[in-house]
């Protein structure tokens, strides 16, 4: 279900590789302050990154798709974007993003473009995302993106690396 590639104006999205895993994690994956509100720790190990990497990849991509986020410039690895067909008439989605690159709008431009492809498809009404609710920069995003926040939810998911209870979140969406 999920496409071979995305492209934007400043980014090509591709599926994430086994030769991806050294990049992965000098770029991102063993920072604590890109991790903080994951649902998973920095990696401690690059055989972290590649257990990551084999999960992702062993995931059917009729159910989930996880991809790179690569400049078009320079091909360097800015994060990642995973989408997930959590109903067969809704789509999740998450992302991470370098450090090196916040603020630049990469986030958006993404979103921006998965969302309306998602709506576009026959089956699918729904796409949406939670984010903690300390997490002023991802409610930005996906404000930015055309989603609406439509709620809070109480104790919704733990993100280990602020506490092992669940956390609340804010909920996020668009709908057709």
């Amino acid at each position: 279900m999920f496409p071979d590639a995305f492209r934007t104006a400043r980014l090509t999205f591709r599926p994430i590789a086994p030769d991806d895993a050294g990049p992965i994690f000098n770029t991102y994956a063993r920072d604590p302050d890109v991790t903080r509100f994951l649902t998973w720790r920095p990696h401690q190990t690059l055989d972290d990154t590649r257990s990551y990497i084999a999960h992702c990849i062993a995931t059917s991509p009729l159910v989930a798709r996880t991809y790179l986020l690569i400049g078009r410039d320079d091909a360097a690895i800015r994060g990642a974007f995973d989408l997930r067909l959590s109903d067969c008439h809704r789509i999740g989605f998450g992302y991470v993003l370098a450090r090196a690159h916040w603020g630049e709008g990469y986030m958006t431009e993404a979103l921006r473009e998965v969302v309306p492809w998602a709506l576009a498809q026959p089956q699918i009404f729904r796409i949406g995302a939670v984010c903690d609710v300390e997490n002023a920069g991802s409610a930005r995003v996906m404000e930015k993106a055309g989603l609406t926040r439509e709620g809070l939810l109480h104790r919704w998911l733990v993100h280990p690396n602020l506490s092992a209870e669940p956390r609340d979140c804010y909920s996020y969406a668009r709908v057709r």
